[in-house]
């Protein structure tokens, strides 16, 4: 799975688990309250939704349509992809020159649409749907959302597109387990149950061990916003195909725990890029921040270097250096008196994936329970989405 290692957290003593947090995850799984977790136990409904995604492997292309948790566990999970095609494009926002250009480039014959939203009146899942319709993009359309009416499913309905169910008791950042992520998934050529049983390794340990990873995390955070003034989390992956995970976890961070004034700010940056932009700011800018580096084992990846023209590199890989600019970014960021999280893992694929993300969904679950707060609603925001509905009204 992967390692978790708090020692740069540079904290004076090692806090105590809080078990009765762990007993209360616990007690919630066994009485069916964590839905979205559950789902790594499943087996059968990926055999369904193998049949379903028959009519889109002859395509070039597929467009998923939606926003949110309705596209960033596909893109995290996508970004593991080999194939060549069908092509996936997350269109995930409503910019017409975004959309203008990819018109230009696909053939409506040879394209297909899966339609993402949850609640089904989500207006920019809705409104991308309706411009691909007139592009006629229609050659073979699927629908995900919730088993009731709604403008999506009526629509749906009157084109005679097959629709799937998008759990009702599973909120949509937290649907990367559910048809949300295993439909584009199986689209991309991902090997999902390898994915789901990567998260069911994870589920496990923190239903049967005393000091699982995420209890760790979330109390080293917790200890680390309120006596040490730490309100920003980073997350810096070292590997490009973390780059969309680390966006799906701000996303399940921000929305989960980012109320009644509570919560830290996630930030999602990425080795070795970030280095040349934000780790000035990280080091000697304000020390509010608390850093955690996923760290694959790259020593020896990539071709090795026989010439001699810089000598330095002579017998080194790329993964070689990737490796030692790692290092040197965890150590100089404890020389700096920043606290961070090394969790290293063997390599990226499907399995170290899905227990990267079973263990932060648990993090954050476990963090509200710290700060007392409701992990899986998002009240804020509504009052933007009624405003939207009336200005466009005008």
């Amino acid at each position: 799975m992967f390692t978790q290692n708090l020692e740069g957290c540079q904290l004076e003593e090692k806090l105590s688990p809080k078990i009765e947090m762990l007993e209360r995850f616990r007690k919630a799984y066994g009485a069916g309250e964590l839905a979205p977790l559950s789902l790594v136990e499943q087996r059968e409904d990926i055999i369904a939704f193998q049949k379903v995604i028959e009519p889109f492997l002859k395509f070039e292309d597929v467009l998923i349509l939606g926003t949110g948790g309705s596209s960033l566990g596909g893109q995290a999970l996508y970004a593991l992809s080999a194939q060549e095609k069908p092509h996936l494009h997350f269109l995930d926002n409503i910019d017409p020159h975004t959309f203008e250009k990819l018109f230009m480039d696909l053939n409506p014959k040879t394209t297909g649409l899966v339609v993402i939203s949850k609640s089904g009146l989500t207006v920019e899942t809705l409104m991308q749907l309706l411009t691909c319709m007139q592009r006629g993009l229609m050659e073979e359309v699927l629908v995900i959302t919730e088993p009731q009416e709604n403008p999506l499913r009526k629509l749906a309905k009157s084109q005679n597109w097959p629709c799937l169910d998008h759990p009702p008791d599973v909120g949509g950042r937290y649907a990367c387990f559910s048809v949300v992520g295993m439909i584009p998934a199986l689209l991309g050529g991902i090997d999902v149950f390898a994915f789901r049983k990567g998260a069911a390794e994870v589920l496990r340990s923190h239903l049967e061990n005393s000091e699982p990873t995420a209890l760790l995390g979330a109390q080293v955070g917790l200890f680390l916003k309120n006596k040490r003034g730490k309100s920003l989390s980073v997350l810096m992956p070292y590997s490009d195909q973390l780059h969309f995970f680390a966006l799906w976890y701000c996303q399940l961070w921000a929305e989960s725990l980012g109320k009644n004034g509570k919560g830290t700010t996630p930030v999602a940056a990425l080795g070795t890029v970030d280095q040349h932009s934000q780790l000035q700011l990280y080091l000697d800018g304000p020390k509010d921040k608390f850093f955690t580096l996923i760290a694959p084992q790259w020593a020896g990846k990539g071709d090795r270097i026989t010439s001699t023209l810089i000598p330095e590199f002579v017998h080194k890989t790329m993964g070689d250096l990737f490796s030692a600019e790692l290092r040197a970014t965890y150590e100089t960021l404890i020389r700096n008196q920043c606290p961070v999280r090394l969790m290293g893992i063997d390599e990226v694929n499907e399995k170290s994936l899905g227990a990267l993300m079973m263990h932060f969904m648990i993090e954050t679950i476990l963090t509200s329970y710290l700060e007392d707060l409701n992990a899986f609603d998002q009240p804020a925001v509504e009052e933007g989405k009624r405003l939207a509905r009336e200005y466009l009204a005008l």
